[in-house]
Order: C-alpha cells, then sequence, then structure tokens
C-alpha cells in the first residue's frame, strides 16, 4: 500500500475446522484500520461460516468480517458467493474478483479493526483488494 502509515505483516499458521487443513494469513494497517485476512480450503458456504464465527471469537474488535467463496457443488457446478457484512465499497465482490483472477478455489475472509478514520469507499476497496492480496501471495510462497 501507498498510503502513510500502511504495514504490512504475514504469518502461515495451520488450523483444523472442518474441511480447512491450513490457512495463510496476512494483516495490514491502513491509516490506523487493521485487517486480517486468512485464505483457507473450503467445501461448501458451511465451511466459510465456520471460520467466520472462529474469527468473530478471536477477533472481538473486529466490526465488518466480508468473505468470497469460490468451489462446486455436488454436481460439479460452480459456486460463488461472497457477503460485505455491512460494510461500505462491496469488499466481498472485490474479495471474489481476486480469487477469479487467481482462478483459485477456496474461500478468502478478511475482518476488519476500524481504526478511527473513514478511508471511504475507494480506500475501503484498495484495502480489503490489498489483505486479501496478501493472503493469497502468502499461499503461494507456502506451496
Amino acid at each position: 500500500m501507498t498510503r502513510t502509515g500502511a504495514s504490512a505483516y504475514s504469518v502461515a499458521k495451520e488450523t483444523t475446522l472442518n474441511q480447512i487443513e491450513r490457512s495463510f494469513e496476512f494483516r495490514i494497517i491502513v491509516e490506523r484500520s487493521r485487517f486480517f485476512a486468512v485464505f483457507f480450503q473450503a467445501a461448501a458456504e458451511t465451511d466459510v461460516l465456520a471460520m467466520v464465527r472462529l474469527k468473530k471469537g478471536e477477533l472481538r474488535k473486529a466490526n465488518h468480517h466480508c468473505w468470497a467463496f469460490r468451489g462446486h457443488d455436488s454436481q460439479g457446478n460452480r459456486i460463488e458467493k461472497s457477503k460485505d457484512d455491512g460494510e461500505v465499497g462491496h469488499p466481498g465482490r472485490v474479495l471474489l474478483e481476486l480469487l477469479r483472477r487467481e482462478d483459485m478455489e477456496g474461500a478468502l475472509l478478511v475482518s476488519r479493526v476500524f481504526g478511527g478514520v473513514k478511508l471511504g469507499v475507494g480506500g475501503v476497496s484498495r484495502s480489503f483488494r490489498a489483505a486479501g492480496a496478501g493472503a493469497i501471495e502468502e499461499y503461494k510462497k507456502k506451496t
């Protein structure tokens, strides 16, 4: 990110949650708001919702948990879903576009802890995109 005060760090960590074997995490700070991204394997939307519940427990101060899921149903049809969780700028759609661009299946979840500075619609979208892209990059490095 080119914003003043932006910093990033990442950590890859093992998790066990239903179908999730590994998750790849990335964190970024933009204008005092903290964005926590995780890319993980998910067989269905229920796996994504389970991870959202887990992250809501871990990140109690996070106001928004936006996610995107891309996979297949039992008949082999493509499923693509996203949720914005009330955040401006359609970050769920932005995360889904990242998965499409990389032609990846799985789920991408980004949680935001508000830092007191309003980023605006464009700033929110760019921040969610940067956090999601960071988690995908962590996945690419580790696999």
